[in-house]
């Protein structure tokens, strides 16, 4: 490589589109030597709307703002005077589109959190037995995974003239390049794709009378799909620039963009907690099973092996209804007055299903409170002390299974994402699994975006090494855990309320 190209490369930036699943950011990513900028450059919302029967997400809308997001992109690199190397999507799982032939969106993708789904995984299993479809995939069960509302939908009636299946990110990537096709790691959370070859598990999709034609063809993290269509190019104000699939889902993207430490665990904390370790491959057992893990794709032939776990879902959910009642929600504030309380008090089970769309999350908990012979308490930095220790509990229940399951210890946790800030949850996190705790980098998932993008152009030669960039360029903080009896007792406690909600899980 010359030393003009090598000087082109690190001058370049790499736009990162992340999406949530409710809001999105644009970001230019620049990774030059002693380099890690991150400029937002965009960001916006988008709640699922109520629309013909079901709970669904305006695509348009959002390929609107990503467009708007990309063209002010191309802006700020103009101001940098810096070119765009590419561009990169990642999303949250599971939600999909169906399109045409002529590549036409047939209807607006249904969220996850629509109801269609409830009782879906019964059936299912009536047909294909819960035990096979895990050892086929690998992948927890989770009633709104693809797997099951592609099932609904086909109850419901598929349209006739439905052509390829695309998951949120390889819509949008369609959207700009014409390229259908699915990205490894997202598709891995569909239940739907063998974890052994890496390919749509098409046997077990026609057990279960699903239209194996509608999937599309599986691609790597680090795929060059094209370049941005002309007509695209133009409304963005820009050059037709190279869309590169990253590691397409959010968490996939959070993992590669997180400098961990060898024999360390992670927690990619945001909306969801998912909590895992990195491995180089499956592993399928009937312990596995048992306990509802999962065995997701990876950027280069990685493996998340990881749980699921509600999340800070809770806690959003309990502030947009004391905003709703006219009450003060400022997320520092309560954390302050929250550090001011005294021990460990009522606790919950995080990932009671009751907790994942409830009408009323305040009332979800209460009614779970009373449930275990607990009272809710009356004001909101005493509500969000009890979640966040609940999630700290149920963070180190997983972490030692995790480690009964894969037969290693664990040394240490690295919480990423918007929840690494939370600075009680990391606390309380090293308290109560007994590890020390790094937080950061908050936008792994944009870094990792980033990095899988610059790797495909040769800017870094492998993943560690892109790791290693990160790792050199950026402070993370640490917490030691300062074990106390009442964090015992509470440990305590909460095993007995695990044990009351997911028995030997």
């Amino acid at each position: 490589m010359s030393d003009i190209t090598l000087s082109l490369m690190n001058d370049s930036v790499y736009v990162a589109v992340d999406l949530g699943a409710g809001s999105g950011r644009i970001f230019l990513a620049g990774l030059a030597p002693g380099e890690l900028l991150l400029d937002e450059v965009r960001r916006f919302h988008y709640p699922p709307v109520q629309m013909d029967g079901h709970l669904r997400w305006n695509l348009a809308s959002i390929f609107d703002e990503i467009k708007t997001g990309i063209r002010v992109a191309n802006e700020r690199a103009r101001q940098l005077r810096r070119p765009i190397q590419s561009l990169g999507v990642d999303s949250w799982g599971v939600d999909y589109g169906l399109i045409d032939a002529e590549g036409k969106l047939l209807e607006l993708p249904i969220c996850y959190r629509d109801e269609r789904t409830q009782g879906v995984m019964e059936q299912v299993f009536a047909r294909v037995s819960r035990e096979e479809i895990f050892d086929r995939s690998g992948v927890q069960f989770m009633s709104f995974n693809t797997l099951f509302q592609l099932y609904a939908h086909a109850q419901e009636g598929i349209p006739a003239n439905a052509r390829k299946l695309l998951l949120i990110p390889d819509l949008i990537n369609f959207f700009l390049t014409g390229k259908a096709v699915s990205e490894y790691t997202n598709a891995t959370t569909t239940q739907m794709v063998d974890p052994r070859t890496g390919r749509w598990n098409c046997e077990m999709v026609n057990l279960l009378g699903l239209p194996t034609t509608l999937l599309p063809e599986i691609v790597s993290a680090g795929t060059e799909l094209g370049v941005v269509r002309p007509e695209v190019a133009v409304e963005v104000e820009g050059e037709a620039v190279r869309v590169v699939a990253p590691a397409t889902h959010d968490t996939g993207s959070a993992v590669a963009g997180a400098p961990i430490e060898d024999g360390w665990a992670y927690i990619s904390s945001g909306t969801w907690s998912l909590v895992g370790v990195e491995r180089d491959s499956v592993r399928i057992n009937c312990e596995v099973r048992r306990h509802n893990f999962t065995n997701e794709g990876g950027a280069f032939g990685s493996i998340r092996f990881l749980k699921n776990v509600m999340g800070l879902w809770i806690l959003e959910s309990c502030r947009r209804e004391w905003h709703q009642q006219g009450l003060a929600v400022d997320y520092e504030d309560l954390l302050a007055e929250v550090e001011k309380l005294g021990p460990v008090g009522p606790l919950i089970f995080p990932d009671d299903p009751r907790l994942l769309s409830p009408r009323s999350m305040l009332e979800a908990i209460a009614a779970q409170l009373s449930e275990t012979g607990e009272r809710m308490p009356a004001d909101r930095p005493a509500i969000t002390k009890l979640v966040l220790d609940s999630l700290a509990l149920r963070y180190a229940s997983v972490l030692r299974v995790i480690e009964s399951l894969t037969n290693r210890k664990i040394a240490g946790v690295q919480i990423v994402g918007g929840g690494s800030q939370n600075h009680y949850l990391n606390q309380a996190t090293a308290d109560a699994s007994g590890l020390p705790v790094l937080a950061g980098p908050v936008e792994a998932t944009v870094i990792g975006n980033a990095l899988v993008q610059a790797i495909t152009a040769g800017r870094f030669g492998s993943l560690a090494e892109a790791r290693r960039h990160v790792a050199e360029n950026i402070r993370l903080r640490r917490f030691d855990p300062a074990p106390s009896p009442a964090f015992e007792q509470a440990a305590r406690r909460f095993a007995e309320i695990e044990e009351r909600y997911i028995g030997s899980d």
